[in-house]
This record gives C-alpha cells, structure tokens and sequence, in this order.
C-alpha cells in the first residue's frame, strides 16, 4: 500500500461522516464552540512540544513538528481575537470526551517504536477529524466571515496531519503503519458513534 492513491485513501479515510446537525448546533452555540475551537489549538501546540521533548533525538520530528507548535499557538490567538470581536467570552476548558476515547485505545507498553507510531497517528487522526470539521463549519455556516475563517483552518490542519502521516512511515515500516492506521480509523468510527453530537465541542 505505497503507491500514492493508497496514500490518499488512508489519508482522507476517516470511516464516519460529521452528522450534518453538527454545524446548525454549532451556529447556536458558538461562544461555546469557539471557546472549545481556542482550547483545541492550544492542546495541539502542547502536543507537538510534547512529541520534541520525548523524540528530542529524531532531528526531523523536531524539525517538522517545531513549526506546527508555533502556527498552532497562533491558531489559538485568532480564535480568541474572533471571540473579543464579537463580544464573546472565552469559557474554561472542558473534558475532551472525544480524544479521551482516543487515548484508551493507544499503547501504552511493549516496545518504543510501537508508543511512537500511535502517538503520531493520534495527532494525525486529531487533525484530520479536525479538518473534516472545519470542512463542514466552512460550507455550512450562514456567516460568511466564518466561513472563510474555517476554509482557512481547514487548509491548515491538512497539511498538519500529512506531517504526522510522513514522520511515521519516515520512522517507521510503511505496511505497519498503514495496518495501524487503518485499526485507528475504525477505532474512531466507533468512538464517533458512541458521542452524542453536540454544538459545544469541536470533536
């Protein structure tokens, strides 16, 4: 599965569509979803600083994921700018039930190369989730502003999770990868499912 189609298909595979009331209940909600939006930015800045710290000796992890830290911060900083624009108030950060269930299905033991793998696939299945939905906010929002707001973000996270995509088959062998990314898509499904959809969460 090296040839580029496959890549693509992996890529963009996520196995469950956003519930299209996803977006009319974020447009209700959007304090809240701009809040959980600034919160989701900075998570991910944090994640990236995480992932250098540990793999501080694959010089292109940092390479590739030091940039990342700084769009996703400044991400962070134009969700709160668009929040005082409005006039809205930036809510305290609340449980992420979604990356939570995530979280349950990483390996935590055995060998190193195997933890590296599925902390980058996380990242990479965060961004791409990340995508679709900004996808969605971009097509399906009646503001107009937002909309092109979100095209914006969603340019972004593609390219983010490509990154995480790269380092892994860079890391690692490409069949494994593959294999585990596709157990980590219907792992998502899954969770997708078991979360109802709410207009206050990003995920």
């Amino acid at each position: 599965m090296s040839d580029n189609s496959a890549y693509q298909k992996n890529i963009l595979g996520l196995q469950l569509p956003t519930d299209p009331r996803w977006v009319n209940l974020a447009e209700i909600s959007l304090e809240e979803i701009l809040t959980d939006h600034a919160y989701c930015e900075q998570k991910a800045a944090i994640s990236c600083m995480s992932l250098i710290q540990r793999y501080s000796d694959k010089d292109d992890l940092v390479d590739e994921l030091s940039p990342i830290v700084t769009e996703e911060w400044g991400h962070f900083r134009l969700v709160l700018h668009e929040i005082r624009k409005r006039g809205l108030q930036l809510g305290k950060q609340r449980k992420d039930d979604y990356v939570n269930a995530l979280l349950a299905f990483e390996k935590k033991g055995g060998k190193e190369e195997d933890r590296l793998l599925d902390k980058l696939l996380i990242c990479a299945l965060i961004e791409a989730r990340s995508c679709e939905r900004f996808k969605r906010l971009s097509e399906g929002l009646d503001d107009e502003y937002l909309s092109q707001f979100y095209r914006r973000f969603m340019e972004s996270e593609a390219g983010h999770y490509r990154t995480f995509i790269d380092l892994a088959r860079q890391y690692l062998p490409e069949e494994k990868v593959w294999q585990r990314w596709e157990e980590w898509l219907q792992y998502e499904a899954d969770v997708m499912l078991s979360l109802d959809v709410r207009g206050d969460r990003m995920h």
